[in-house]
Order: C-alpha cells, then structure tokens, then sequence
C-alpha cells in the first residue's frame, strides 16, 4: 500500500516538473504559475504541494534538468582528444551559445531564479552546477601547466563567467549587449584573447 502511495506519489511529481518545464520554455520564470502548472499536469493545485515543498523547489528541478541538457551537449561538442585547448574552449563556447539560444528562457531560468533569502539551496543542486565549468578545466590545464588544482578551478569559473557574461547580456538585449548575429563571432574573439593570455 506505502509503495504504491510512493510510486503515485513520484509519478505525480515527474508530471508537475514537466508541466512546470513547458510553462517555464512558453513564459519565462516570471510568467510561471502554481495554478497553470496543476492544471497542466492534471492535478488540483494542493496536490503540487504533496509532491514537492512549494513552487521555488519546482524550479530547481526543472533547473537541474536544464543543466543535466545543457551538460550532454557541450561533452558532446567536445572535438577529440587531440584538438588544441583553445579548439576545445572555442566548441564549448559555441555550444553554450547554442544552447543557451535554442532554450532562452529555461535557460534564463537558471540564473534569474532566486530562493528567498532564508532559505538555502540542496547541496545536490549546487553540485549540478559543475556541468558549466567541468569541461573548461581539462584544456586550461593544457595551457597553463602550473597552476594548482585550485587556481586551475577558479580560473576556469573566471572562463566560464566572462563567456555567459557576454551571451546573458545580448540575449537580454541590453544596450551594451552583442547585437545576436555577431555573438559567435564576438565569443570566438574573447575566447581567443583569453587562451592567448592563459598560454
């Protein structure tokens, strides 16, 4: 009886995170309701509240999937083992880039969404963050031989910060922003100026 609760109890859980993704890809975080997201998954709007804590929880999962994706394709676009490291960090970029373009507003998502400030986020969901920089470490450490496992980590955060910097404020449409049909292109020369700097 217990794991038939818990069996239904799951199954109701993976449709409300998939109705919140929908919700999420069709209006953006800040168009995202409890109430159109129950109604999407075919369920009353305290049932939402059985199968996760409360909407901000919704998002973070739908958030850890969106970076489980985004983490498949950029190991994806990863060129062989023996491409240079700025080819690497020049795919990866593309790839983000890519992503971030064809997912704008669950990608958006995930750096607009904010628990309220007494409440701290899951260590699991923290970690699921690692998928943005993981790549960037391996052809850093190509280029600059001598730094330690920390400073390597770090500088990798600092890659991985100016790249989304970029394409977080062109796709935004702020003023300073890249216009969209030079973003690539404006990325493959920051990536450029970085590694010739890194080496």
């Amino acid at each position: 009886m217990g794991s038939n609760r818990e069996t239904k109890r799951a199954e109701l859980r993976e449709r409300l995170i998939e109705a919140a993704e929908i919700e999420l890809r069709d209006k953006g975080l800040a168009g995202l309701k409890a109430r159109d997201v129950t109604a999407r998954a075919g369920c009353a709007l305290g049932a939402l509240y059985n199968a996760v804590e409360d909407l901000d929880m919704l998002v973070l999962e739908v958030n850890a999937r969106t970076l489980a994706k985004m983490g498949t394709a950029l190991r994806a676009s990863l060129p062989g083992p023996d491409a240079q490291p700025v080819e690497s960090l020049q795919a990866l970029a593309e790839a983000y880039i890519d992503f971030a373009l064809e997912n704008r507003r669950i990608w958006l998502a995930l750096f607009e969404h904010r628990l309220p400030e007494e409440r701290t986020v899951p260590e699991e969901h923290r970690q699921s963050h690692s998928v943005l920089i993981d790549g960037i470490a391996a052809p850093l450490a190509r280029l600059r031989p001598d730094l330690s496992p920390e400073a390597l980590a770090l500088r990798a955060r600092t890659v991985f910060a100016a790249v989304h910097g970029v394409v977080h404020l062109s796709l935004q449409g702020q003023f300073v922003g890249v216009p969209l049909q030079d973003l690539k292109s404006e990325v493959r020369a920051l990536v450029e100026i970085m590694a010739r700097r890194a080496g």
